[in-house]
């Protein structure tokens, strides 16, 4: 009897453990049943949560309408459009050398002086011989007018009066000769004298008092900074789009601001050894501030438009062929397909020119950061991520 009691007691409390383990995982079923409810409901919130691209308000900018240029770059070294080098007309020593290096002379100054007391007494020395031969002649003349008047009295024979006439024309031609000679010997002296022959800067002295110098010998150079020369050479396919008369736009190394100038003269050919051809813009320099031999940066205007509208190169992209760039409206992101025309610089920054697609004063992406979602809401904030 007590074998079968401890039985039933065993077997009912095997029976209790066995409902509490059950009731145990349904309880944690339910739970995890919730858990998974309330992670479903939350996920799905977020996914329908609206998406907000944040922008700098330097990454956007308003359409403008503005001036663009189309550019051709040239590049070359500056020169002295008038220049001219001194050389010596005559041999003989230096005594004076009046000027130096980057100081401005004016057309006819005197620059240098040599000796000339070799040359002077030449000079004399003609002078004399033009003396004696213009004595000679007046003697021929009255020899000859006196013939002639015993000829007409038939004093003498025609012979004889020819004979003196002949030696007037001779003497007539001694005069003659002996003031080419004088003139010789006038202007050696003068050549002794070197004056400038321009206006303008003695950019190079190769010559010392004192020195020994022969008949074309160079001593000075001479150049006029008021209007200079940039030699650039053109790739023969872009020399159609040079014209004279064409404004160009310099940057100097050394000089801050931007020079002007124009295409003066075109080579009417090729450079040997490349396929260029040299074009030559001058460039006006009133207050010298250009030298000679700078080196310049050109960008010749090949076309024109004024009042288009542009925006800047680097908010264009492409799918295709079509271009579009992305807009805002209503702070939401679009994208715009357009329709393009010039590419140049306005402002110095480069941009393109839009004919259709987009109006005055719509504001755009102009940094290129990739494809973008459209349809997705914009917020604009600071730097510092305020809104």
């Amino acid at each position: 009897m007590l074998k079968r009691r401890t039985f039933w007691i065993i077997a009912v409390l095997v029976l209790l453990a066995a409902g509490f383990v059950v009731v145990k995982k349904k309880s944690a079923g339910n739970n995890a049943s919730a858990n998974a409810a309330a992670s479903s409901t939350t996920g799905s919130t977020v996914a329908t949560a609206p998406q907000v691209l944040e922008f700098l308000p330097d990454d956007i900018t308003e359409v403008k309408a503005a001036e663009v240029q189309q550019l051709l770059a040239l590049s070359g070294a500056l020169r002295a459009f008038n220049q001219a080098a001194v050389k010596a007309k005559v041999a003989g020593d230096v005594s004076e050398v009046l000027v130096r290096e980057g100081e401005a002379v004016q057309a006819g100054q005197v620059l240098l002086k040599m000796d000339s007391s070799d040359y002077i007494a030449r000079q004399e020395q003609a002078r004399g011989a033009l003396a004696a031969a213009q004595g000679q002649l007046e003697i021929a003349r009255l020899a000859r007018d006196n013939n002639r008047a015993l000829l007409d009295k038939s004093f003498i024979s025609k012979n004889a009066y020819d004979n003196t006439n002949n030696q007037y024309a001779i003497a007539v031609a001694n005069v003659d000769s002996a003031k080419g000679a004088l003139s010789v010997a006038q202007k050696a002296v003068a050549d002794t004298v070197i004056r400038a022959p321009i206006t303008g800067m003695i950019s190079s002295r190769s010559v010392q008092p004192g020195e020994k110098i022969s008949a074309d010998n160079r001593l000075l150079d001479v150049v006029d900074l008021r209007v200079l020369e940039m030699e650039a050479p053109v790739p023969t396919q872009d020399i159609t789009s040079v014209r004279i008369g064409q404004v160009v736009q310099l940057k100097i190394e050394g000089v801050s601001a931007l020079v002007e100038g124009k295409v003066a003269r075109i080579n009417p050919s090729t450079t040997a050894g490349s396929r260029s051809i040299m074009a030559y813009v001058q460039v006006p320099n009133p207050d010298t501030v250009l030298r000679a031999g700078m080196f310049g940066e050109a960008q010749l205007v090949v076309e024109k438009k004024n009042d288009v509208l542009v925006v800047p190169e680097t908010a264009m992209q492409y799918e295709g062929e079509q271009a579009f760039v992305y807009a805002i409206e209503n702070n939401v992101l679009q994208q715009k397909p357009v329709k393009t025309g010039l590419r140049g610089m306005s402002k110095g920054l480069p941009v393109v020119e839009i004919t259709s697609g987009l109006a005055t004063g719509a504001r755009i992406v102009k940094s290129n950061l990739g494809r973008l979602r459209a349809g997705l809401n914009v917020k604009l904030i600071t730097a510092t991520g305020k809104v």
